[in-house]
């Protein structure tokens, strides 16, 4: 009862804790580990000691799973030589570099110095994502990030159980070079063989609930039998992810991957805010033991500092004269600036990971408390140091993140080309039984779907009632209304309550579908423009950028028939404005059908961005 009510308390308060770090904008890791440090002084608290187990097989699987699924597979391909770069070398680098250090400063064998820094190399995928997302990075250094983290917790773990088996005498060079090919190689083939048959089993399951149980079950799955062959369960586990995450839009239902991304979404909140909790409930017991160790107290503080710096310190020493070198052979795009490899070397926060490896260290482990204490001293100042300062760092640099206004954009786009596809699908299933007024709904529930997306450029839904912000607002009335009419009828109960919950469903479905944003969404400051895409189209590379317009900014057509548009485009060849599609009238594409001229442009304020009739593409 007593460890039950403690994991309802440890819940609760860590997801209250990150709600409000979400609310404040201040870095969830961060006072998670120092909430968690506090409790741990509380005479009501129980000292906490984890087991390493419990993190390694019981909650390292499931939040790499969930990284690993929302991870791009043709991102990882794009950058997968800067990904085991980090990975790989400099997890090895940054082991040594620490390895050296405590050996100098501590009385304990080589190999057991080896072992820590094995502990401290691989930064943490939690507080990496959490960061990097919240401050807005450039997406690439976002891919990287994520990508490093998921795939370095292997190399640290195999390099950590070498050590280990070095400090007792039974490794050599070439069974730990062997150890390390099997721990990569059979964890990638362990992954390829669980998610393939996973995906088996997924063509042939319909039902959400099943299909989310069999996902629960992956990582497991895949993490369980590459440990039982010496393999890395982490690199298996992750790759079962990626490829499953690749693959859901082919092997699974509509239902399925909405129930899913929103099951693991709430797993990994619950499981990352309960873990940097529990890392800080650790803070007091860790601290104890290396006090009292019998270590002379000064060197204890000297050797946690100078190991926390050289963890610190080891990332851009590998990093810069690496990215120097890619850029001068040609590895690495001349477009790329060098405030990319400054970020990425500073984004080194360590996490559960770390203070799970430590506590596999041998309980005969020479100096084991005080290894312990600096595993934590590195955790803990790694989130404090570069946590903190790394928003700030990405506003020095004025590194962009992604565009809220150009992603609306390119999203438009895309969804514009699905529903030209969609269309020409429905064209060709038509057969002479079908209802014409069928085909009209179909066709005018695309169409809107298009608007939608189109409506969120120019200006912010508060200056104007677009179409569909209108259709929300009515229909999000009318659900309202619907609802209270059935819980009215429930209340009553005249119906069974089977049939009040079908119904019930459907209306929330519906709600659910209906497209809603913040407005934060609609406020920028950059012009929205994106790149020519002249490669691609004909059309937008022989088109002017802009040109002055033969007529004011207003649709005469639209006046001329008591119309009111949405949004405005100008025709780039002969400089004729009309209204957009999400407008009644709909003379822009009018125009292009009678005239044929293929390009047009926003003339909405701060908006550069061209559109092609004839390949539609944005330009």
């Amino acid at each position: 009862m007593h460890v039950a009510i403690g994991l309802v308390v440890l819940v609760a308060s860590a997801a209250a804790l990150a709600a409000l770090a979400r609310r404040f904008g201040i870095s969830e890791p961060l006072v998670l580990t120092l909430a968690g440090v506090a409790a741990s002084y509380l005479p009501l608290v129980p000292e906490v000691h984890v087991e390493p187990e419990i993190i390694l097989l019981g909650l390292l699987p499931p939040l790499l799973y969930t990284a690993a699924i929302r991870t791009s597979l043709v991102d990882f391909r794009a950058n997968a030589a800067t990904i085991a770069f980090l990975s790989v070398g400099l997890v090895l680098f940054s082991t040594f570099v620490v390895a050296a250090v405590v050996w100098w400063l501590l009385p304990v064998p080589f190999a057991v110095a080896v072992a820590l820094g094995a502990v401290v190399a691989p930064p943490d995928a939690v507080a990496a994502t959490a960061v990097a997302r919240r401050i807005g990075m450039p997406r690439q250094i976002v891919t990287i990030l994520e990508a490093e983290s998921l795939f370095n917790d292997a190399t640290a773990l195999v390099t950590l159980r070498t050590a280990i088996a070095a400090a007792a005498g039974a490794v050599s060079v070439w069974s730990a070079g062997g150890d390390f090919l099997l721990a990569a190689g059979g964890g990638a083939v362990v992954g390829i063989a669980v998610a393939y048959l996973l995906a088996l089993l997924r063509r042939r399951i319909t039902d959400p609930v099943l299909d989310t149980t069999l996902s629960f079950l992956a990582p497991f799955a895949a993490y369980l039998p590459a440990e039982g062959i010496h393999a890395s369960g982490v690199i298996a586990v992750v790759t079962c992810g990626m490829i499953l995450g690749h693959g859901a839009p082919v092997w699974q239902s509509a239902a399925s991957r909405i129930a899913e991304r929103t099951n693991w979404r709430t797993i990994q909140f619950i499981l990352e805010s309960s873990v940097f909790v529990l890392i800080g409930l650790q803070v007091r017991g860790i601290l104890e033991g290396a006090w009292s160790s019998g270590l002379d107290h000064g060197t204890l503080v000297v050797t946690a500092i100078a190991v926390l710096l050289a963890t610190m310190v080891a990332r851009p020493l590998w990093i810069f004269p690496w990215a120097l070198v890619f850029r001068r052979i040609g590895r690495t795009a001349a477009d790329v600036p060098l405030t990319h490899p400054a970020v990425v070397s500073w984004a080194g926060m360590r996490g559960v990971v770390t203070l799970a490896a430590v506590l596999l260290l041998p309980e005969d482990t020479p100096q084991l408390p005080v290894l312990k204490l600096l595993a934590l001293v590195v955790v803990a100042g790694t989130l404090l140091l570069q946590g903190t300062s790394l928003p700030w760092l990405v506003r020095l640099l004025r590194l962009r993140g992604p565009s809220r206004a150009e992603d609306a954009l390119r999203k438009a786009s895309l969804l514009q080309q699905a529903t030209t596809a969609g269309l020409t699908a429905l064209e060709a299933q038509i057969t002479p039984a079908t209802p014409p007024g069928v085909v009209q709904q179909l066709r005018d529930r695309v169409a809107w779907k298009a608007n939608a997306a189109w409506e969120r450029l120019g200006r912010a839904e508060s200056e104007q009632a677009t179409p569909t912000a209108e259709y929300r607002r009515l229909r999000l009335e009318m659900l309202r209304a619907e609802r209270e009419t059935v819980l009215r009828v429930r209340d009553s109960g005249t119906v069974d309550y089977e049939i009040l919950q079908h119904v019930l469903a459907r209306l929330d479905l519906e709600e659910s579908m209906i497209d809603r944003y913040d407005e934060a969404e609609e406020e920028r400051v950059e012009p929205l423009a994106v790149p020519l895409a002249a490669e691609n189209c004909a059309h937008l590379q022989a088109a002017p950028l802009v040109m002055d317009p033969v007529e004011p900014d207003e649709c005469t057509e639209c006046l001329a028939e008591g119309l009111t548009w949405v949004h405005l485009r100008m025709c780039l060849s002969c400089g004729h404005i009309a209204c957009c599609d999400s407008s009644v009238g709909n003379h822009a594409t009018k125009h292009y059908g009678s005239s044929g001229h293929p390009v047009m442009r926003s003339v909405e304020p701060g908006e550069a961005w061209r559109w092609c009739y004839v390949d539609e593409l944005l330009g």
